[in-house]
């Protein structure tokens, strides 16, 4: 089939394929097989295992495996088929899905944004539409609530936070678990290997797959699909043969009354093990965060009609083997396989790892960038790995990190089952979330009737608690990691985003007058030189105090001068007509303007390519469509000249410091920890690639 590239890059990217050929339906649902459920389709490596890791035991009547297989279908159904798939799906955000893309949502819709540089002209952008304007007396008490209690908002806004980081630590704890559990089975054949080589392995293993992360995806991505293709299609043929050869009546466990069976005769030590099964399930959200890279019917064709019925039966023929064979349960996986395709089985299995490893440390990379837009993460180097497909991208800083925590989780625990315990706890609590910001979005956006919304709710979040509650009872069996690690991550995130909104609004309230500044030139003797200068700033009204403190140290400034504020937006993606927004800053003689450069969350700007000719001819357009046609022209050829002499960029340095009166908690905060992650974190300057032979810095310091 003949596609053109933009069609492919579209499919990949920001476009949500609404109206599209099945051809190119189906194209898209191949292609996701390699990217978005790399991780769920590993699952079967290790869910068995950690299931009867504790201290359920198995009996003869093989009540406890038909009870658990019967708990793995119906978690399966219920939660990753109708939940995901056919619901949340559904609420994407311009095609774009994940935690952020809810919490966007919901922005837009009940005015929650905690940007504090949002304008009006923002809601104009073509990605804001808010719907129809209807509203239900649900959305609007909910919107009153949170516009009566303004600490809500920032309590959401927490609340997202939270998710993020348990979603970060996945990222830490699937290519642990995955590679572990595919390597672990060497020692089926080669019993006298000690587990030291295993974990050695391992760690290779895991430094080859960050060690690649540079050279982008794209490069290895036409090999994922076809290898998840034959992972998937190798264990749904070895669960059919081994449902058939040891015991075909492990279908009726499909029934639900087993699992009630199930906790009726285990009890606590059931409920417990529980916390096993959710496993089954790790990579739902990976798979409703991929949503931007295709679109979703794509991936809802390709979960219902291959992913879901190939795990199925992956599950149903190991329950049907361990049903004959209780010694096996710690090695249920690989000894199941047969004999004859052992290690071909061995190889993809070991591939399929790497792949889901893949997909959640790129859906990683995505998150921390998205972080950044919305200042809830330090300044980071984001790297495209592609010049074609939007959104794959590459952080070296992220990418070490993530790789020296994965190691040390690896040697540090070494048990599969340890790990699982804390990826338990981390995939049900992002679930968690998800349903209770959906819940959210069912009743402002979809503006859904109570009942509904209550159902909804009710239904999934009581099974979800209930595989949360198995997984915080085993917190000091290895729970204990991803509380650890999301607790750091939102310290990281929330005093970062404390320390730069304490700034903006030290610039809000210290922002001067340009009629002041002028009025002042004669006394201090000011002049305007040649050539245009770019002052960066976070405003969007009104002269930053660092112009101010400027000019009065060094009375000179350029005969064009331009307020630059490059700021996010609650939307994924702003055009590129849509990107600059220019006005004037006093009267015309001033020669003053302001250029507000707007981008989306899930848009990274391009080393800022080409900028001083965008923001130039954006200038120019602007003066030309002013009205005084000659006058235009004279402004137009005033512009030009002053491009010829040079561009001079000035950029505020700006100190934060707790004021003395401060508790010792916020000292600690801001002087040490935000001070720490400001100073080595990537500079203004080097974001924005401004050349240091044009490069001008005001130093200032303010109190929070």
């Amino acid at each position: 089939m003949n596609q053109s590239p933009t069609l492919i890059e579209q499919g990949i990217s920001r476009q949500h394929l609404r109206t599209v050929s099945c051809a190119n339906v189906l194209t898209l649902a191949y292609q996701s097989l390699g990217v978005v459920y790399g991780d769920l389709s590993t699952s079967p490596l290790y869910v068995y295992k950690t299931t009867f890791s504790g201290k359920l035991s198995l009996r003869e009547d093989d009540e406890e495996i038909f009870g658990v297989f019967s708990f793995i279908f119906w978690t399966f159904t219920l939660i990753a088929l109708f939940k995901y798939v056919f619901i949340v799906l559904s609420a994407d955000d311009n095609g774009e899905g994940g935690t952020f893309a809810l919490y966007s949502l919901l922005c837009r819709y009940a005015k929650l944004s905690v940007l504090p540089n949002h304008q009006e002209t923002d809601e104009k952008l073509s990605t804001y539409a808010t719907g129809s304007p209807g509203e239900t007396r649900q959305s609007t008490a909910v919107k009153s609530f949170f516009e009566k209690h303004p600490k809500s908002q920032k309590c959401l806004l927490i609340f997202v936070l939270l998710g993020t980081c348990m979603a970060i630590g996945d990222s830490v704890l699937t290519p642990t678990i995955s590679v572990l559990s595919a390597v672990s089975g060497v020692k089926l054949k080669i019993p006298e290997l000690h587990e030291n080589y295993v974990v050695i392995i391992s760690c290779i293993i895991l430094v080859a797959i960050f060690a690649v992360q540079r050279y982008g995806t794209h490069r290895v991505a036409f090999i994922f699909a076809p290898i998840s293709t034959a992972w998937l299609l190798s264990i749904s043929s070895i669960g059919v043969y081994n449902t058939i050869k040891w015991n075909p009546h492990i279908v009726s466990a499909l029934s639900p009354v087993y699992m009630y069976k199930f906790l009726r005769s285990t009890g606590v030590e059931g409920w417990v093990s529980l916390g096993g099964v959710v496993l089954s399930i790790t990579g739902v959200e990976t798979m409703f965060a991929d949503l931007g890279h295709f679109s979703s019917l794509s991936i809802k064709v390709a979960f219902s009609f291959f992913v879901y019925p190939c795990l199925i039966l992956a599950y149903m023929g190991e329950a049907a083997f361990l049903s004959k064979h209780h010694e096996d349960i710690q090695r249920s996986f690989y000894k199941a396989i047969p004999e004859p395709v052992f290690w071909p089985v061995f190889i993809i299995a070991t591939f399929a790892a790497v792949i889901g490893s893949q997909a959640v440390i790129s859906a990683t990379f995505s998150i921390i960038s998205q972080c950044c837009a919305l200042d809830c993460f330090p300044r980071v180097k984001i790297i495209h790995t592609s010049s074609k497909i939007h959104g794959q991208i590459y952080i070296p800083e992220v990418n070490w990190m993530l790789m020296c925590l994965c190691l040390a989780v690896t040697v540090g625990l070494r048990d599969t089952n340890m790990i699982g315990h804390a990826y338990g706890l981390a995939v049900t609590s992002v679930m968690l979330i998800t349903t209770c910001l959906m819940t959210l979005v069912m009743t402002i956006v979809w503006k859904q009737r109570t009942i509904t919304v209550l159902a909804f709710f009710l239904c999934f979040g009581s099974i979800e608690l209930l595989y949360f509650s198995s997984c915080v009872y085993k917190i000091p069996e290895g729970g204990w990691i991803p509380i650890l690690l999301s607790l750091t991550f939102m310290a990281v995130m929330y005093i970062w985003n404390y320390g730069t909104t304490k700034k903006h609004e030290f610039d809000v309230e210290n922002k001067v007058s340009i009629d002041r500044i002028i009025a002042l030139g004669p006394s201090i003797g000011m002049v305007r030189v040649p050539g245009i200068g770019l002052v960066y700033t976070n405003l969007v009204t009104g002269v930053p105090a660092v112009f101010g403190h400027f000019v009065t140290n060094l009375p000179a400034f350029h005969r064009i001068l331009v307020f630059v504020c490059v700021k996010s937006v609650q939307v994924p993606y702003v055009g590129e007509e849509e990107r600059f927004v220019i006005s004037r800053v006093g009267p015309k003689e001033y020669g003053m303007f302001r250029s507000v450069v707007r981008y989306g969350y899930r848009d990274v700007p391009r080393e800022m390519y080409d900028f001083e000719s965008r923001l130039v001819s954006a200038i120019v357009e602007f003066v030309e469509t002013e009205p005084g046609g000659e006058e235009g022209s004279e402004l137009r050829m005033e512009i030009m000249e002053a491009k010829e002499a040079g561009v001079a960029y000035i950029l505020g340095q700006s100190y934060a410091k707790a004021k003395q009166s401060s508790s010792v908690l916020k000292k600690l905060a801001v002087n040490v920890v935000f001070a720490f992650m400001s100073t080595n974190c990537r500079g203004t300057d080097v974001v924005l690639n401004v050349p240091h032979t044009s490069l001008l810095e005001v130093g200032m310091v303010y109190y929070v």
